[in-house]
């Protein structure tokens, strides 16, 4: 279903009004039936508003008999104008692609057709659960959903409960600095085969995730910044699968000097935004000369807390002929008065040396390389869902359509 404008405003509102007269009798009837392969009734549950009670009361002439209140059923108009039911699927999957996430899943429960419309995939395209503190069975409710994108870091991640093996079809997921155990984080992974966009930062992973990740050949953008538990073996083989890499963050993980050669020796060879900071004594000057030779078309590249970089780095680096962006903050053993060789970079834009230039001499510098942009980006946007001087809740850029909110 394509996206439809709101309707006229007669119309607006009335899907609430039509959910909350419901009676809880008919909701029942309604549920028998449904197909319930996708549908995610844990959110609908617990983001749905209680149900009406009946009123029980005793009388006077009555004794200790109890009667129960109701409304005598109204006698339906006759209504010639616009009806719901007149309506054709492509006009409600238009009105129901207006609804936040909760407000679909309410609608879902007014009928059977309507159920049917909110969960189509095309209403499920993308989904935003910020917000939500806790996350079990309904984060596999609606991954089985159907849903391309999923944004849900700083979440709290139990069991997801698939209920069918097939894999899923998220093409860009941001899970940064979840709190979930690692079985868990692989039954997810390992279900999954399309991922282009995927951010796991700060996670505590595993060989057998590092393995799932290397049957997504689509990957374009991948974020494991600060991640820990793999071997060097399967981070080698996992790169040479995901041939189509172009985004890699690799920063801050829990690596040995052998992680590093595996990196370099393994990296796709059409990678433009490399972030590889914080290797200290294990990221070495022949590891940037094989790097080099092996990525040449490298635009963006982090190696900042590489204290064994020196300025025999420059003439590595200047093999790098698209090279704009370059970060080597707190590589120590390079002398600020040596940066003026940058001037040599003839693309070159914007350079990063935090902790190597004292603010009284970042003037001078500047002066010396007017074409550069000295000390603007403090933290890294490489493969990274949203940068930190964003504000708004992009993944990638894309915006979800269904958002939840709190």
């Amino acid at each position: 279903g394509t996206e439809l404008p709101s309707l006229n405003e007669y119309l607006e509102g009335s899907m609430l009004s039509i959910s909350q007269k419901s009676k809880r009798g008919k909701r029942e009837r309604i549920g028998d039936g449904l197909d319930t392969e996708n549908t995610p009734h844990e959110l609908i549950h617990q983001w749905s508003p209680p149900h009406k009670q009946r009123v029980v009361c005793k009388g006077k002439e009555n004794g200790e008999n109890q009667f129960v209140l109701a409304r005598r059923p109204r006698k339906r108009r006759e209504f010639s104008g616009l009806s719901w039911d007149t309506l054709p699927d492509e006009l409600l999957l238009g009105i129901l692609s207006c609804l936040p996430l909760q407000d679909l899943l309410r609608m879902s429960r007014v009928c059977k057709r309507w159920h049917r419309l909110a969960f189509d995939e095309s209403l499920w395209h993308s989904v935003d659960l910020v917000g939500n503190p806790q996350l079990d069975q309904a984060l596999g409710q609606v991954l089985m959903a159907g849903v391309l994108g999923l944004r849900c870091p700083c979440t709290c991640i139990g069991e997801p409960h698939f209920t069918h093996t097939q894999n899923l079809r998220v093409q860009h997921m941001d899970l940064s600095s979840c709190t979930v155990s690692t079985p868990f984080l692989d039954d997810i992974i390992s279900r999954c085969r399309r991922l282009e966009n995927l951010s796991l930062e700060g996670l505590e992973l595993s060989d057998w995730i590092i393995q799932s990740l290397s049957q997504n050949t689509e990957l374009v953008r991948l974020n494991l910044c600060g991640c820990s538990g793999f071997s060097p073996d399967s981070l080698g083989e996992m790169l040479k699968s995901c041939s189509r890499l172009e985004e890699l963050n690799l920063s801050w993980c829990d690596f040995s000097t052998d992680h590093v050669k595996a990196v370099v020796s393994n990296i796709p060879s059409n990678i433009t935004q490399l972030n590889l900071s914080g290797y200290r004594q294990n990221l070495t000057m022949e590891d940037l000369k094989d790097l080099v030779e092996r990525c040449p078309h490298l635009v963006n590249l982090d190696l900042s807390d590489s204290v064994l970089m020196t300025t025999s780095s420059f003439p590595i680096l200047q093999q790098l002929q698209s090279l704009r962006h370059l970060a080597l903050s707190r590589c120590y053993q390079i002398h600020p008065a040596a940066l003026v060789d940058f001037e040599k970079f003839p693309e070159l834009q914007t350079l990063e040396v935090y902790g190597l230039v004292q603010d009284t001499y970042l003037p001078i510098l500047s002066k010396s390389l007017p074409r550069l942009q000295i000390n603007t980006r403090p933290f890294s946007g490489v493969a990274r869902p949203t940068e930190a001087t964003r504000r708004d809740r992009a993944m990638w850029g894309m915006t979800c359509r269904l958002v939840f909110r709190s």
